[in-house]
Parts: C-alpha cells; structure tokens; sequence
C-alpha cells in the first residue's frame, strides 16, 4: 500500500475532488484489472476511451480516478483527479510507484526503423557474455537476467516497463537494453524514465497508419533524444540523413557512428559471407558470425554503446567476435541439397531491400533467389506495392502471400502488393494466399544452390487472422517441408 499523494509526485495537477491523502493499493489503466482500493488512469487510446470505463473501476473498487475531464457523475469517497495528459501521468506514476526503478541501472533505449530488435538483444548476449546481470525489453522477449518473459508490444506500457524495471532491480540488474518504439514514445510510456544512453538506427518508411506524416514519425524519434539528460550520450548513424537531425538538440554527449561519413566510430567491410563478415572498426579487424552491411552498422551501434558504458575497446571486440544472430533475423540453414534458407523480419520496404541487396553481393547469380514476402493488415497501406516492387526486381521468382492480414482480407493485400510489381516482372511472380502453401511451393522450386528467403514474419510463431492468432513460425514450417523434399 502506497499514499496516492506520493504516487502523484510531479504529476502536473489541474484539479481534484476529494482527498489525496488516501492508502492505495495499485494503479491501472485496464478497468478490468482494478481490485479494491485500486487507481484507475482513464486513459483515451485509439481504439477506446477510459473515460467511458470510469463506472466500471468503481465498480471494482477503484478509490480514485485520474482523467482528463470530470466524469458527469461524482461519487462520494473516491477521489476524482483531473490531468492534463493521462498517459504522462500514468508514466510518472507508475515509475513513482515502483520507486524509480530506472534510475537504479544503466537503461539503454534503441530507436529507429529497422535494427532495433537485433541491437538490444545483441547488446543484452555481449553484456551477458562479459559477466553482468543484464536485462532487456524487447519485440521478441523480456528478460530479467536468466529469466525470461513472454512481450506483447515493441515497447510495452508504463506500468509494465517499470514492472520489469523493478524486478531487474531485485534481480541485481547492471544494464538494460531497451527497444523504443515511435508509438511508444508518442504514448509518453518512455516518460519519466531514466535513460543512460539513447541509440538512432536508421528512419525509413513505416507505421504512416499511425503517424500522420513521415515528419511526424521522425520529429517523434528525434524527442526521445531532446529529452536525454547531458549525463547520458545519444549515438546516431550519421550515413543515415536524419542522423544528425535525431541528435542536434539533445544535452546528451553526441556520438556518432558511419561506414561511409566521418564519425568517431567506423567501420569498413573487408569481407562479407554468408559464413560472416571481416570488418575493421577503428583500425582494428574482427570476424563476426553476422553477415550483410545492415548488420555491419548494427554490430558498430553495439560496440559503440559497450564503448560508451566503459567496456575496454578490445574485449568489446572479442564479445563482438562471438556474438550470435538473433531470432528470425537472418536466421538462415542449408539443406542436404545445399538449398540456402533464409527467415527475416523485414517488414518494411527499407529492411526489404537491405537483405536482398546482401545476399545479391553474396550469391553468384548462377543459382535462383526465390522470395516469399506479405504485408500485415491494419498497418500501412502505402508500403504495400513499394514492398512487391522491391522484392519483383532484386529477385529471380516471388510469391506473394499473407502475413498477419488481421481484420483484413488477405486477398485484398495481395492486390495492393500487386500494383507495385512492374510489368516486365510479372511473369516471375505468384500470389498464393495460404502462407504454408507458399512456402511449400518455395521450397519445390528450389533446386541445389538456390536461396530461398522467407520475409516479413521473422520471429514470429502465429498468424493473426479476424483476431484470433494461429501457431504459424516460418522457420518450423519450411524445415519440415524441405525435410520432406529431402527424403
């Protein structure tokens, strides 16, 4: 039990009917979840408004009310707080809540389009693999040192950020590498926590479902480094052309990270394989086990941030040298009739076109590149034909098919996706809207030393179809059809 009074701390206050002087049991935004003597946060989402759910949590027992706007209806004994922003004060107050967890470990944010995920998992195994307790809140996973727990969102919500955050603290946890997310960031769930460092990937087209606007999505990026405290660094991919943008307003110490442009750490590619690459960061050359010029930059943000946080220079490198990739990013295996597998997430037209483009440097055009590629539903429509237009033209035969089509039809998609594909590659594309049956048809027109790439769905183990999931994991299904083939 906590005083709401000190729950509230720098919360900004419009007004308030009742008393804050009140024993609280815990906070919540989902009036499903409130029990006796609870706070519930109305918060408006895209979906649905709190407001609407206020009756309710007094229902349950809720004894005090944080919203935007008085409800009509005032009942006696609970405690009405009305806030400007409800997802600013649920942030401030689920981080008062649990004691500020953040600012008892070193809490890393990644942002950016694509990377995000392989960065902070990376930077979770090197730190592991150095001897700390380590924890991470990622789009594949959260984990608290050893122990692993199920995510739900790139970046989950207040409340369970600095749930885990807390638990990492019982837990004795170091360091946390954390995916930030544009939606989260604009959802304020990043509010009031304590970051030690901020990591910019790279900006390319994706979620303009949400945002209003490709400027919109980058101005949202670049606040979460405006709002970095000069006691942290921001560490930004200065060869993308918003990377010193993200940077040029923050109080962090900047840092700047490039292949191609100056910076204060680069990197060159002396070999790139499908077995790894051989790359020189600042002067010094190290064989990593992950391949293409999109892991190249990762693996450089790493070392930069391990760097940065005070890890001697050449034992980063030697982590950095046994580093292994992470799930359904480049996860790739050969047959016995060395038919080349390849599951990736790419899911948008930028990280698309970076996986294509390194396995066309890897391969010697003298076998065929089949890729299998769909986009989700109730996401950006606008990427749908640039995605088949990317995949139609780096590629020798492409199958359209679902991803998570969700609320929508699959065909629907397809047809979408269609429009892109221009007319001298239409003859070397199919569209099969059952996802299994495209990749079994992959897999029969694979013949020795083909590649077969498997895009979109990455780590993924379902398929959400009209709301309900399915067990569906890309890499479980094409190894049990190329088993078959192989017998």
């Amino acid at each position: 039990m906590m005083q709401l009074k000190d729950i509230l701390y720098k919360v900004s206050i419009e007004a308030v009917k009742g008393t804050t002087d009140l024993e609280v049991n815990k906070l919540e935004f989902d009036s499903r979840k409130i029990t006796f003597n609870d706070v519930f946060v109305a918060i408006e989402g895209t979906l649905s408004d709190g407001h609407d759910f206020i009756k309710n949590a007094l229902n349950q027992g809720a004894v005090a009310v944080i919203c935007n706007k008085f409800p009509d209806m005032i009942v006696n004994g609970v405690t009405y707080i009305q806030v400007k922003d409800t997802n600013l004060a649920l942030a401030l107050m689920a981080s008062n809540y649990y004691g500020n967890p953040s600012k008892n470990l070193k809490l890393i944010g990644i942002t950016g389009t694509n990377g995000k995920t392989t960065i902070a998992s990376l930077l979770f195994q090197l730190f592991k693999n150095a001897g700390f307790k380590v924890g991470l809140l990622s789009t594949v996973k959260i984990m608290v040192d050893e122990t692993e727990y199920k995510a739900t969102h790139t970046t989950p919500d207040s409340l369970t950020i600095n749930y885990y955050l807390d638990e990492m603290n019982k837990a004795g946890v170091a360091y946390c590498f954390m995916e930030v997310s544009s939606h989260g960031i604009h959802q304020k769930r990043t509010k009031a926590l304590h970051f030690a460092g901020g990591v910019f990937t790279n900006l390319s087209h994706d979620h303009l479902d949400y945002h209003a606007s490709f400027a919109e999505y980058r101005d949202v990026k670049k606040s979460f480094f405006d709002e970095l405290s000069k006691t942290a660094f921001a560490i930004s991919n200065v060869d993308d052309k918003n990377g010193s943008f993200m940077t040029q307003n923050t109080s962090a110490k900047k840092v700047s990270y490039a292949l191609k442009s100056y910076a204060d750490y680069k990197a060159t590619i002396l070999e790139n394989q499908l077995s790894g690459l051989l790359l020189k960061i600042n002067e010094n050359e190290v064989w990593v086990k992950l391949i293409g010029a999109f892991n190249a930059y990762n693996l450089l943000a790493i070392y930069a941030t391990a760097v940065e946080l005070g890890l001697d220079s050449f034992e980063v490198l030697r982590l950095v040298s046994n580093l292994e990739s992470v799930s359904g990013r480049f996860q790739f295996f050969i047959t016995k009739n060395k038919i080349t597998t390849i599951v990736d997430y790419a899911h948008t037209p930028d990280a698309l076109e970076n996986v294509l483009e390194t396995l066309n440097e890897i391969r010697t055009k003298n076998e065929q590149l089949i890729t299998v590629v769909g986009c989700g539903g109730d996401r950006d429509v606008t990427k749908r034909p640039i995605m088949a237009k990317i995949a139609t033209a780096m590629s020798d035969k492409v199958i359209l098919t679902s991803d998570n089509p969700r609320s929508e039809d699959p065909i629907d998609i397809i047809q979408q996706m269609e429009k892109g594909v221009e007319l001298h590659n239409q003859k070397k594309t199919l569209a099969i809207v059952d996802r299994s049956q495209a990749i079994r048809v992959a897999c029969q027109l694979a013949n020795s030393n083909d590649i077969i790439l498997i895009a979109g769905k990455g780590h993924e183990n379902y398929q959400e179809i009209k709301g309900v999931k399915y067990h569906f994991d890309d890499m479980e299904t094409v190894k049990e059809v190329l088993n078959q083939l192989d017998k």
